[in-house]
């Protein structure tokens, strides 16, 4: 096990902005040296003074002794060339997202700093191996991706590219935990972890937007309800800013070589061209901020008897959740779906295809499909639960199959009849992605369910939601998308598909 880097040892942070001080800041109350760098005349002042704001105030709210604020403070030194960063052992650059610019910078510290000292790079999406191609040690070069405010997001990314070693990685993973943060292993690939694996939960929002599932207030309603998503994909969406997250989805797609998985929204690049670029301009996909919607009033009383249909992790949720909240129903464990059933209506849980199309199969008309279960109840407040009707339900049978999931505990909210509707559809893709990174080799199940939650404060991470909901069921969702889309991205990892046929093989034995 490697140690990390010694506190004598000085740190080189170049880069004066936003994240390059609070990089400065993390390394400073750890206890190094740091000497801080910035080509722009009188920024590496400004920052000295607003880190030294920012530990004054941690002081003054009582989560830091005054004493080691000042000495942190007196730690963080303004340097004003590339040559007075000799005797770091460790340079972290935070500089542009410019792959040149960073190539320059790297072989002009390569000539300042001994041949023992790391090279380690912010860089959110470039090539941890293009970024060492033609240095002479390129072994030193690894990626330590912060997350903004660095001095507050516990995530670090450690990226190694094919040349980093072993042991630099290991020293930066480790020295990144001495810091206090919480680092995953990543190898260099388009987007790293975070910022990959993010990508169905923009692309999924957008692509039911264009099929008219919803409005965005509505669809981001259900994120938040049904999801347990602190903001919904459009109101993260228009604070990121449209033309910043538009230009990551963008350089994963490129990087990809064009998979469709990856490709960038029309829906998107429209506000783009017309300027709506999110909240640092007053509008976006809203005019400033959303106001979240109220509540609507549930229902006491339960509309009819009811039956629960399936088996497996689905079932024995909805079991659950029904039990928990005192709701009687029989019960059908062998069943060729899974939901509920009242004498009005059959509400299955979807399965990837619309409500429209299982009705036809089934020749039955009185039917909805709902979503999976995902949300988690808070204190006065019902989770959500996206619902679609075929077009043949009744007037009647609507009504009864709204009253009956306000009466079990859910706020329902009513989408368009499209395929997967939202939760099983873009929990499935999140969870698809994540198989697929692991898959390649880009991190373990543990480091992707660690920087999902901590990079993006999801509520679980890709493989903790397929332990949750099986993976028959996601993988239903996926196949079904695909065969009613025909859009290659729908596609099941090889991952997801091994581990669904070894389930399928223990269980037959």
């Amino acid at each position: 096990m490697a140690n990390p880097l010694p506190l004598e040892a000085e740190v080189g942070v170049i880069g004066a902005g936003a994240m390059g001080a609070g990089i400065a800041q993390i390394a400073a109350q750890a206890g190094h040296r740091v000497h801080l760098f910035d080509t722009r005349m009188g920024a590496t002042d400004q920052a000295t003074t607003k880190i030294g704001e920012a530990l004054v105030g941690l002081a003054a709210k009582g989560k830091l002794a005054r004493a080691d604020a000042d000495a942190a403070i007196a730690r963080i030194v303004p340097v004003h060339a590339l040559g007075d960063l000799v005797s770091a052992k460790l340079v972290i650059e935070a500089i542009a997202e410019d792959l040149d610019v960073k190539r320059k910078l790297l072989r002009e510290l390569e000539v300042v700093v001994v041949p023992e000292a790391i090279l380690a790079s912010n860089t959110s999406s470039l090539s941890i191996t293009a970024l060492a191609a033609g240095l002479k040690h390129p072994g030193r070069v690894v990626g330590m991706h912060f997350f903004n405010p660095a001095p507050v997001l516990p995530l670090v990314e450690v990226v190694s590219g094919l040349a980093t070693r072993s042991e630099t990685a290991a020293v930066v993973y480790e020295t990144a935990k001495a810091w206090g943060k919480v680092p995953v292993h990543a190898a260099s690939t388009p987007g790293f972890i975070v910022n990959r694996c993010a990508r169905p939960f923009y692309a999924e929002a957008l692509r039911l937007l264009a099929e008219r599932a919803a409005d965005p207030a509505t669809l981001d309603a259900v994120m938040r309800e049904a999801g347990g998503f602190r903001m919904g994909a459009f109101e993260l969406m228009d604070m990121i800013g449209h033309d910043v997250n538009y230009a990551v989805t963008q350089s994963v797609f490129d990087a990809n070589y064009g998979d469709r998985r990856y490709a960038p929204s029309l829906v998107q690049r429209a506000l783009i061209d017309g300027g709506r670029l999110g909240r640092k301009v007053g509008k976006g996909f809203y005019d400033g901020v959303p106001v979240p919607e109220a509540d609507a009033p549930s229902a006491t009383e339960p509309a009819g008897p009811l039956t629960l249909h399936g088996e497996g992790p689905l079932a024995t949720l909805l079991e659950a959740w029904l039990a928990a909240r005192g709701i009687g129903f029989s019960r059908v464990p062998v069943s060729a779906w899974t939901g509920i059933k009242t004498p009005a209506i059959e509400l299955r849980i979807t399965d990837g295809r619309t409500a429209i199309h299982v009705a036809a199969e089934t020749h039955q008309g009185e039917l909805a499909v709902i979503d999976i279960p995902a949300g988690v109840p808070s204190p006065g407040k019902a989770p959500g639960l996206a619902i679609a009707f075929a077009s043949s339900a009744s007037p009647a049978a609507r009504d009864n199959a709204v009253a009956t999931l306000r009466a079990c505990g859910w706020q329902p909210r009513e989408l368009r009849d499209v395929p997967g509707l939202w939760a099983a559809r873009t929990l499935a893709m999140l969870v698809n992605e994540g198989a697929d990174a692991v898959s390649q080799g880009v991190c373990d199940e543990a480091g992707a369910d660690t920087a999902m939650k901590l990079g993006t404060n999801w509520p679980a991470g890709p493989f903790e939601w397929l332990q949750r909901f099986g993976i028959e069921a996601l993988v239903a969702v996926l196949d079904h998308l695909h065969a009613t889309t025909r859009n290659e991205r729908y596609r099941v990892s090889p991952l997801l598909q091994q581990r669904l046929w070894a389930q399928r093989f223990v269980t037959r034995r």
